[in-house]
């Protein structure tokens, strides 16, 4: 059974005025009411990406768009705000079908951060851009003691490992398959191997780069078989 939803308001620093909109913003589609988090969790995606493009664009003032896309990109996915549902313990108040509770759907990353987004969704409409950005960037900053193109992307690659020896007793193996370019401005193309099977590419201007990309899509096509199951 969820817990009280005034503890989550505590976590979150913000009450509801509106208590079925948090209700809402918490209920998955197996809960079988006339309502979801669905559309919530629609709008609270388009607001993060908003939120997070504006905060790291006046933060790193002399990047330019691709290396801001890259960080968004790191911050604004399913395994960023799975790690932010995680530290307000959201699983726990999430409504679910008996079912979907047994299939350890509390822990499910691709559920959590579904809650993650309604939720945020939810404190937009009832209270404003303004709000919903002190809360989101409060959670970033708390969560990500370093926000840079390396720091987020070392996380891709600890993920992955700690998600292969999980579930498959091993590590993963990163190859170099390609290079392109002069010696200034060479280009590595990375492959991530699991159990000898190739699970993603990627290209970037060092091997590093490459491998944590490769790393951070390795991570979302795993959580992705964990939500279709």
């Amino acid at each position: 059974m969820s817990r009280n939803i005034e503890a989550l308001e505590e976590t979150l620093g913000y009450r509801f005025k509106d208590k079925q909109l948090i209700i809402e913003a918490l209920t998955h589609k197996s809960y079988k009411q006339p309502y979801d988090n669905e559309r919530l969790e629609f709008l609270g995606d388009a607001v993060l990406d908003l939120i997070v493009g504006e905060y790291l664009f006046h933060k790193f003032k002399k990047s330019d768009e691709g290396k801001l896309s890259k960080i968004r990109a790191s911050l604004v996915n399913e395994t960023g705000f799975d790690k932010l549902a995680r530290s307000l313990n959201l699983g726990e108040y999430i409504f679910l079908s008996n079912a979907e509770e047994n299939n350890g759907g509390r822990d499910k990353p691709s559920l959590l951060s579904n809650a993650f987004e309604a939720v945020i969704g939810a404190i937009y409409l009832e209270a404003g851009l303004q709000k919903v950005q002190s809360i989101a960037i409060k959670l970033i900053e708390k969560n990500h003691k370093e926000i840079s193109l390396d720091s987020l992307f070392s996380d891709y690659k600890t993920t992955l490992q700690e998600l292969t020896q999980a579930r498959f007793g091993i590590t993963p193996e990163y190859k170099v398959v390609a290079s392109r370019g002069p010696d200034h401005q060479k280009e590595f193309e990375v492959a991530v191997f699991i159990e000898d099977k190739e699970y993603a590419r990627s290209c970037g201007k060092s091997k590093k780069i490459a491998q944590q990309e490769a790393a951070k899509q390795a991570v979302e096509m795993l959580n992705k078989g964990d939500a279709s199951e």
